[in-house]
């Protein structure tokens, strides 16, 4: 017993020295990388989480208090919406506390620089401290979850339409024929690949002998959009690439079909209820895969005057003179200290606590929900609607971005 104990005291040790160790080398430069490895941590926690927590949480009594326990899927959900709340109270939290940074200066620099020890401790706090709440406040989160989840997909929308601006405006400024081939043939593979996709709907969303008006809808709606997007780009006055309109094409028939597939496995036209347990990991996959990357993405852009990350009225050291002259060392800190902070660090958290609601809804399937009684609560629908309202807003903002600078061409976009 005394040996066991004193094993147990030796790996505890070790862990905290290990953890001292990787916590002590971020530097400033990899601040941010860091942080996405804590949201990409949180998620394999969620994950794990979902598998083994069941039996545990079916014990609690302040979880477990109904008349008849519920299914086991009830208590994984549970379980993914817990770590999920206590990771969006993190970033929140921070992001409060760092509304109004605008200069190295300020310490709350060094709080959203350092201090890796701490914040560790009060993340798994946090998520420890949401398994005493009671079921009505996750209950609420996880409604109010699909609001911020489709906040975050125009986020995404957002990066990724900075992200294929940059691509185009990269190898267009080589001014080579090779890169204009690329252009042409990555754009040529998208588009071949939107209306593949686009007839792999039609067939496994619009299955004959069934009423699926709305089905089609949603499909024709994409591919007219599509269609759009290639007459705007290609119109002389607009003079634009396509292979923007190409990739965004592509994205937007991604949504569709990522909302059609949340439609209840019961419902007549959804085509993948015989497969819904391989289409359920696929689309968990890719939604996973894809918010890790945006999330990633925005932390390595942050800064870049682009994205939407860097605000637009950044002060510029330098403006003011001190009324003492300073020797050559001073005078190099006090410009270190006083420049002016590359991204707006409150806006980098909100990307994490919106991406932290995403993740749960994703880990969840969308389609269920903690209700009062303890039975899980079929949602498809809401689901349906959050996925398709954003691929029109992917739309509208594509378009936005290719007329607008004609329309306003004294302002900068």
């Amino acid at each position: 017993m005394w040996a066991a104990g004193c094993l147990a005291s030796c790996c505890a040790s070790c862990a905290c020295s290990a953890c001292q160790q990787v916590v002590s080398g971020i530097s400033r430069r990899s601040a941010r990388l860091a942080y996405c490895g804590l949201f990409a941590f949180s998620l394999i926690v969620a994950w794990i989480l979902r598998e083994v927590a069941a039996p545990f949480m079916e014990k609690i009594p302040w979880i477990n208090h109904f008349y008849e326990t519920p299914d086991r899927e009830w208590f994984e959900t549970d379980a993914v919406l817990r770590v999920s709340l206590g990771n969006f109270l993190f970033f929140s939290i921070l992001s409060l506390l760092m509304i109004g940074v605008k200069n190295q200066k300020d310490p709350r620099d060094s709080l959203h620089h350092g201090g890796w020890m701490m914040k560790v401790i009060c993340w798994c706090l946090l998520v420890i401290l949401m398994f005493f709440l009671p079921n009505g406040v996750i209950s609420f989160y996880e409604s109010t979850s699909k609001f911020g989840s489709g906040l975050f997909l125009l986020v995404q929308v957002v990066l990724l339409l900075d992200f294929v601006h940059s691509w185009n405006d990269k190898w267009v400024g080589y001014d080579e024929q090779f890169w204009y081939a690329a252009l042409l043939v990555v754009s040529l593979v998208c588009y071949v690949a939107t209306f593949s996709f686009s007839g792999l709907l039609f067939y496994l969303f619009t299955p004959s002998g069934q009423d699926c008006g709305l089905n089609t809808f949603f499909i024709v709606m994409i591919l007219i959009l599509v269609f759009v997007f290639a007459i705007i780009t290609l119109h002389p006055t607009v003079s634009g690439s396509i292979l923007p309109a190409s990739v965004i094409s592509l994205y937007c028939i991604y949504l569709c079909y990522s909302g059609l597939a949340s439609e209840p496995r019961d419902y007549a036209c959804n085509g993948l209820h015989k497969h819904s347990k391989a289409a359920s990991t696929g689309t968990l996959t890719i939604g996973l895969l894809t918010t890790v990357l945006s999330v990633v993405y925005s932390a390595v852009r942050a800064g870049s005057s682009t994205t939407l990350l860097s605000p637009p009225s950044s002060p510029r050291a330098g403006g003011e003179k001190p009324l003492l002259p300073l020797d050559k060392r001073d005078e190099y800190e006090e410009k270190e200290n006083n420049k002016p902070v590359s991204y707006s660090y409150s806006f980098f958290h909100i990307i994490f606590s919106l991406a932290s609601m995403y993740s749960a809804m994703l880990l969840t399937g969308w389609s269920t929900s903690v209700g009062e009684s303890g039975r899980l609560v079929d949602v498809g629908w809401p689901s349906v609607w959050v996925r398709m309202i954003t691929s029109w807003a992917t739309a509208g903002l594509f378009i936005w971005s290719m007329v607008a600078p004609h329309l306003f061409p004294d302002r900068e976009f």
